[in-house]
């Protein structure tokens, strides 16, 4: 299972994971008022991460003036860091392992490279149904994939689940990127392990036949299609819709104005949400400023800056949404154990190639 899940992570097209770079030491941004003295803890924390965000640096700068803590960072593509983990084994410099699927962080559970976060705090601040099983690693955000459509030709009472896109309804009206993405792999491992292989095939295959398009792309390439008349649907992670939303790029903006969201299956199972998470490494060094982070990183505040930031869902139900993603609504999660996005991988990329989406 890891070979298939490292590799349908090593396809991925998306940004999440960046190149192997040296670590970076973060400083504290200019003008930030600094944590007196006796409030500083001091020493580090080393974090191997696979995501690339602005604001992540932004939050290990801001850790940093607070309690005295240096963030060293590392970043790499998710595989290319589990690899490194086991080749460094107890000799690892690693405190925290970060990265983006629920399948990929349980796989570094798997594989032995992580144990239990122990903090009051954190089960606090985070829901069960957030958190590993035996608190191995800890979710820090989640994103939805959602049904995007053409305001103009699509009402939102005609949208209702993910199983209604592949019936002929959509015939030639739907976009989706490549079964190569991570995101759509982890979406047909749920509903295998909601529906059973039987039926998430033929939901792929119905999926596949109302393509208007091959997928080429990514997420956002979904949503100027859409707006460019080639489809009238699309399925995307709600979070690339809020960054079109102040995007540099005027055109981008002109399309987040004529595109909505919807949350679907809101009568069935729930919508399908994927998590960004924290692991504690197994041989971790700095254990203490390790958890101290990911307490850091999980308080309301801290978690309202990402959603600001990055359009991600907090994982603190205390923290408040951005506007333009509160008048998405509330929604009903998929009730899917993270881990089987990882256990029904394999198979998901097998299905998907057998039905014929490229």
């Amino acid at each position: 299972m890891l070979a298939a899940v490292l590799g349908a992570c090593n396809s991925s097209s998306d940004k999440e994971e960046q190149k192997d770079e040296p670590a970076k030491e973060e400083t504290p941004a200019e003008g930030s008022t600094e944590a007196t003295e006796d409030e500083k803890t001091g020493g580090e924390v080393n974090v191997y991460t696979a995501r690339h965000y602005d604001v992540d640096a932004v939050l290990y700068e801001d850790f940093t003036e607070k309690t005295g803590i240096k963030v060293n960072v590392i970043e790499a593509k998710a595989p290319e860091l589990i690899e490194r983990l086991k080749r460094e084994g107890q000799n690892t410099s690693a405190d925290l392992f970060i990265t983006v699927d629920g399948g990929i962080l349980n796989t570094a559970k798997e594989e032995g490279l992580l144990q239990s976060v122990e903090s009051e705090e954190i089960d606090k601040a985070v829901p069960a149904e957030l958190r590993d099983t035996d608190n191995q690693w800890i979710g820090l955000s989640t994103r939805a994939r959602v049904i995007v459509y053409a305001k103009d030709r699509v009402k939102p009472e005609e949208l209702s689940t993910y199983e209604d896109l592949a019936t002929d309804k959509w015939k030639d009206k739907l976009l989706v990127r490549s079964s190569d993405s991570l995101y759509n792999q982890s979406l047909m491992a749920s509903l295998i392990a909601i529906d059973g292989e039987e039926k998430a095939k033929e939901w792929a295959q119905g999926i596949a036949d109302n393509l208007a398009r091959e997928p080429e792309g990514g997420d956002r390439d979904q949503a100027r299609a859409i707006v460019a008349g080639v489809g009238d649907v699309a399925i995307m992670n709600s979070y690339y819709v809020g960054h079109m939303s102040v995007s540099d790029e005027p055109e981008d903006v002109k399309v987040f104005d004529q595109i909505g969201v919807f949350f679907p299956n809101q009568e069935t199972t729930g919508t399908h949400i994927n998590i960004s998470g924290a692991g504690l490494i197994k041989h971790s060094k700095n254990k203490e400023n390790a958890v101290k982070l990911i307490e850091y990183l999980t308080t309301a505040e801290v978690q309202e800056q990402v959603s600001e930031e990055n359009f991600e869902f907090p994982v603190n139900e205390e923290a408040k949404l951005p506007e333009v993603m509160a008048e998405w609504g509330t929604f009903t999660p998929q009730k899917v154990d993270f881990a089987d996005y990882g256990k029904y991988n394999p198979k998901a990329v097998e299905l998907m190639n057998e039905v014929g989406w490229k």
